[in-house]
């Protein structure tokens, strides 16, 4: 097997990605939850995530985060945005200043405005930060665990460590593009979970085919406007980690962020969704942090205030739809 890959993460999406690295690779998957490490190095099944895949036996568990990154030259983190710093934090003694770490995680941290690449480079020394790298783009951790056909964007400022990774990465039904916008891609990727939860939002109210197009389209020129702002290419957001992860996340029935807005659609409170859910919603955390940084940047994002203030209960799925529809009208390529 080649050189051993560390995956930072137990849920779905780090489960599914250790089963992918383990077709070539020996693969260390770190989890906080003493449950998931037993039942993978027991019974080859995680008990709490994509609990019907089984897991090869060159993925072997551990709760100690030393144990996992020892030797590894490739380090996949996923775990929730609000643990990543702490977890960075704890694991930076163990992490190899050669190692390519590559983050899967879609969001952005509320305190800071940071994306996670920038939460990284803050945490982990200068030789570490042209080694980050993000993956992005349309991927149900349970379709690729069923290995049904895939196709992402691994995006790194230094071009020849992303080609590094999509080699690593990529076999006949998991393909990479490689990327150098890391600012759109990571944009793109934790921005349409803000979408979905207003898509869904207006799906659980029965609004309609036509109101499903507007809010994704508009929701995407939202996305961009923020992107440009803060550097990234606009031709990012029309590829895989933009309009490519946006339609997957708004159409999709795996989608934990639409399936958020259905149930505030159809009138049940946050707290009672998400207690149900038993997986993290990045787009809730998201959603508040993102409606700081574009007030800050001074960044018009009205989708995304619509879903914060219903988040926050300060308006209904139902008033928050007609304020949107009742704003000053203007041009669309300027509004």
């Amino acid at each position: 097997m080649g050189t051993p890959v560390a995956v930072i993460g137990g849920g779905s999406f780090g489960t599914c990605l250790a089963m992918l690295c383990a077709r070539e690779h020996d693969v260390r998957l770190w989890a906080r939850d003493a449950a998931v490490v037993e039942g993978i190095n027991r019974d080859r099944r995680n008990p709490r995530y994509l609990t019907q895949a089984e897991i090869p036996s060159a993925v072997q568990a551990t709760s100690d985060l030393a144990e996992a990154l020892s030797g590894a030259e490739l380090v996949i983190l996923s775990v929730p945005s609000h643990s990543i710093r702490e977890v960075m934090l704890r694991a930076l003694p163990a992490v190899s200043e050669e190692a390519i770490l590559v983050s899967t995680i879609k969001g952005i941290e509320f305190e800071t405005g940071m994306t996670m690449h920038q939460v990284l480079r803050d945490v982990l020394p200068e030789p570490h930060h042209p080694r980050i790298a993000c993956l992005s783009g349309p991927s149900f951790a349970k379709e690729i665990a069923q290995q049904k056909n895939t196709v992402v964007t691994v995006a790194c400022e230094e071009p020849a460590y992303a080609i590094s990774v999509q080699s690593t990465l990529s076999c006949p039904w998991f393909r990479c593009y490689s990327h150098d916008d890391v600012v759109g891609v990571e944009l793109g990727g934790a921005l349409k979970n803000v979408v979905a939860i207003a898509v869904g939002m207006a799906d659980g109210m029965e609004a309609g085919d036509n109101t499903r197009a507007a809010l994704m389209t508009r929701g995407l020129a939202e996305i961009t406007r923020l992107g440009v702002q803060m550097g990234a290419n606009p031709l990012t957001f029309l590829g895989l980690s933009g309009m490519g992860d946006l339609v997957l996340t708004c159409a999709g029935d795996l989608s934990r962020n639409r399936r958020v807005g259905l149930e505030l659609g159809r009138g049940r409170k946050l707290d009672d969704i998400l207690a149900d859910m038993g997986e993290v919603a990045e787009g809730v955390r998201t959603t508040r942090a993102i409606c700081r940084l574009a007030e800050r940047l001074e960044v018009e994002m009205p989708i995304a205030e619509m879903v914060r203030s219903v988040l926050d209960a300060e308006l209904t799925p139902a008033q928050a739809g007609l304020k949107l529809m009742t704003r000053p009208l203007g041009a669309e390529h300027e509004y």
